[in-house]
């Protein structure tokens, strides 16, 4: 195989009309047939024996790069004493289910944590695409796509969206790895967009939400719980933090006399430092907590490791919410903040850690702003506590057994 790669452009392929083979390098050419018909071709000289040569599929509907990164993977299976050609007749065609699964492991590494291999598993499995999943990947046509997606586009605006986006880029693998050919039947422009109603404008902060009005009913219910990932999401309504900011918290950023958490600038979003103040509530939630402490994290898993962001997630899903995030309830908070109270907006996104004005507007600010957002803050968990008043009572005097670590 030659050594040098990547000897032609998009524009040089289009535009090559003399019949023959010509070198893309590394054993990849584009084949121009005597009618002008072009395809790819992979050679290659096993060591000792005669030159081969596959097919890669045809031009235009497998273009340059995609033709290169077929041809990389047979390079380093050759250079591993595989054969492609044997392999590729194995590879059978795979049915939907088969090729997501495929699709998320090719690419789960570049996730930071388990929550988005969870969301892709269940956005594509018998919850959202029953249709579809038993089906091989070269029969999905966009019928098939619109009978995924009618029954939750106008009701679902997020998950509607993410699931199209998610079924899209299955195809478009498939499509890669030369299981189908043609158009993506779940592109948006072109396709789609104009066979779908208009949605909805989607929920604040693109992230499902709960009614803040339901939240003080929820919270009764969350604190009957004794886990720990419970706790931890208490946490998290209480100080409208991040899963990350929470879920990383350790015992040396509390400061129970001035009832403050100072989040350092690594784990904020913007980078910078932030400083919590901490209503009534949640100090005695964090006291009860410390009492029973078995680490440096405030919501550990083991010793020396954090709670997984799973664990929230999982236990909404166990408490039959599946239309909300653990993120939504910082929309929750600024729903209200809006709606319900006369704080300053200004006041409201500081405490969700939001930036506002310019840097002198900022600087300006620092100064009193932790004891405008205590108010807020005490605020808010006076509304959430004020339907579970007795619950919180109970929770504050009762001798609450250690957590569970779920």
């Amino acid at each position: 195989m030659a050594r040098t790669l990547h000897k032609m452009s998009d524009a040089s392929v289009k535009a090559e009309k003399k019949p023959g083979r010509h070198s893309d390098g590394g054993g990849l050419y584009l084949n121009v047939g005597p009618t002008g018909k072009k395809s790819w071709l992979f050679m290659w000289v096993p060591k000792g024996s005669k030159r081969r040569e596959m097919g890669l599929g045809a031009y235009p509907t497998v273009k340059l790069a995609q033709a290169r990164a077929r041809a990389a993977e047979y390079r380093t299976a050759i250079e591993e004493g595989r054969d492609p050609i044997a392999e590729k007749a194995k590879q059978a065609e795979p049915t939907f289910a088969e090729c997501a699964d495929l699709y998320i492991a090719s690419i789960k590494s570049e996730w930071r944590n388990a929550k988005h291999e969870y969301q892709w598993n269940q956005t594509l499995s018998d919850t959202y695409c029953a249709q579809i999943r038993s089906k091989k990947v070269s029969t999905i046509a966009t019928e098939d796509v619109l009978s995924v997606l009618k029954p939750v586009w106008l009701d679902k605006n997020e998950t509607a969206s993410r699931l199209r986006g998610r079924i899209e880029r299955v195809l478009e693998f498939a499509k890669v790895k030369g299981w189908r050919s043609g158009e993506n039947p779940a592109a948006w422009r072109g396709n789609l967009r104009n066979l779908l109603p208009k949605r909805q404008k989607l929920q604040r902060g693109h992230q499902p939400a709960m009614r803040y009005q339901d939240v003080p009913t929820f919270l009764g219910r969350l604190r009957d719980s004794e886990a720990l990932a419970a706790r931890a999401l208490e946490f998290v309504i209480l100080t409208v933090g991040r899963s990350g900011e929470v879920l990383g918290a350790k015992w040396s950023e509390i400061d129970f006399d001035e009832k403050l958490w100072n989040v350092p600038r690594e784990r904020m979003k913007a980078g910078a430092a932030h400083t919590v103040p901490l209503s009534t509530a949640a100090i005695q939630l964090l006291k009860t907590l410390h009492e029973h402490r078995t680490s440096e994290y405030v919501f550990p898993r083991t010793e020396d490791k954090p709670l997984s962001d799973m664990a929230m997630l999982m236990l909404l899903r166990r408490m039959k919410l599946t239309d909300v995030t653990v993120h939504g309830f910082r929309s929750s908070f600024r729903d209200w903040c809006g709606d319900a109270t006369a704080f300053p907006r200004e006041v409201a996104e500081a405490a969700l850690a939001h930036k506002v004005g310019d840097e002198t507007e900022r600087a300006y600010r620092r100064s009193d702003a932790v004891e405008k957002r205590r108010k807020l803050m005490q605020a808010w968990a006076d509304y959430i506590g004020s339907a579970t008043a007795s619950n919180v009572t109970q929770f504050s005097k009762r001798s609450i057994p250690k957590p569970r670590m779920s």
